[in-house]
């Protein structure tokens, strides 16, 4: 038995050869191109595994222009083709805004910059038990203001465009509808919820029949970075699975490597909740919905997304699980703008902003509306 089965062997091995001696050079060809993958895969999840790299991400060069507390306005210098400064406000907490700035030439940062705008970054800062107190109301009535009053300052422009990402679009707008004493010449809400009626999955989890967030809040203090990461797992549980399955198809590819380990990166390193502000921003946008009722009161300021009368850009993902776009949408029939567009482009809400998808779907997009109104 176990000579029949050796003398299998061999024959299978003959026939084969026999048939690859015959193959056509494309055949072949391929075949060559496969081993020299497979070899690449072995060689460079060998480096994942024994020889981590820290990826090098935020390269784009930078000025801090202003600080406080645990904020900080960063302007990333071009060569100033337009006179408007954009004052790009990112998600509090969650996550790093690095994202933002991943790799050289997989930038949003690097392509304003490129086009010749004026940027300025607000990073919120990691926060700790001591900023607990923080408010939504504070970001929109307090910090937003103090930050748009720099970048005029440090630009030496007279207006300013507004472009808010994720949680910074519905903060800003806040701003925004909330001191029309600042001149914003436009606003662009990249993938940020309004009507948080049609939020998804979260504004169930959320929803005040089975959330108290009260008794969360007090129990915690703040919201740990791990609950926050466990939070954003479960709404796709499957999709550490999917992306190693596409690590391991593209291991061959150092590109894709690279932008792999800096995204990967970025992905694990989650930022607390201050404790109010998570309480505010949970009862009173995603319980209440008072900013798309226009209900919504900030530092004695009635909060109505119709007093913003700039031109408007909102952007959404179609497969946007996150800020699903018909949430992200109802900011353009909200604002009393006489120009206003909605784009919805291909992606999710990470894939909207960074990536090779971004850079051909999203920026482009974003620099082609703001240019002629900058």
């Amino acid at each position: 038995m176990g000579q029949e089965r050796f003398a299998d062997v061999v024959e299978r091995f003959t026939n084969g050869y026999e048939r690859l001696a015959a193959a056509s050079p494309e055949t072949i060809r391929q075949w060559q191109e496969e081993m020299d993958r497979n070899f690449k895969r072995m060689k460079n999840l060998a480096g994942m595994v024994l020889d981590p790299q820290e990826p090098r991400t935020g390269q784009t060069p930078r000025e801090e222009v202003y600080k406080k507390n645990k904020s900080r306005l960063y302007r990333y210098a071009s060569r100033r083709a337009y006179r408007t400064p954009v004052l790009f406000v990112p998600n509090l907490g969650i996550s790093r805004p690095y994202i933002f700035d991943l790799l050289p030439h997989g930038s949003f940062i690097e392509h304003m910059t490129r086009e010749g705008f004026d940027f300025y970054l607000l990073d919120w800062g990691v926060f700790g038990p001591e900023d607990n107190d923080l408010t939504v109301e504070d970001c929109a009535t307090k910090i937003l203001p103090r930050m748009a009053r720099k970048v005029l300052e440090s630009s030496g422009a007279s207006e300013l465009t507004v472009l808010g990402y994720c949680m910074g679009a519905p903060v800003s707008a806040s701003f925004v509808a909330s001191h029309p004493e600042v001149p914003v010449r436009n606003f662009i809400n990249m993938a940020g919820p309004i009507d948080f009626s049609r939020v998804g999955l979260f504004g169930l989890w959320l929803d005040k029949k089975y959330f108290n967030v009260d008794r969360f809040v007090d129990t915690l203090g703040s919201i740990p970075a791990d609950l926050v990461k466990a939070g954003f797992k479960l709404l796709k549980p499957t999709m550490d699975l999917s992306t190693n399955l596409n690590l391991w198809w593209n291991l061959w590819n150092d590109k894709y490597v690279e932008g792999f380990n800096a995204l990967n990166k970025w992905a694990n390193e989650y930022v607390a909740f201050p404790g109010e502000f998570f309480r505010q921003w949970v009862r009173d946008f995603y319980q209440e919905n008072k900013l798309y009722r226009g209900e919504l009161v900030l530092g004695g300021r009635p909060v109505r997304l119709g007093a913003i009368t700039c031109p408007v850009l909102v952007i959404g993902a179609k497969e946007d699980y996150i800020a699903p776009p018909e949430c992200v949408r109802a900011l353009v029939d909200a604002v009393g703008s006489r120009e206003r567009e909605y784009v919805e482009l291909p992606g999710g809400h990470i894939s909207l902003i960074a990536g090779r998808g971004a850079s051909v779907h999203c920026w482009p997009r974003v620099t082609a509306w703001l240019g002629p109104r900058s």
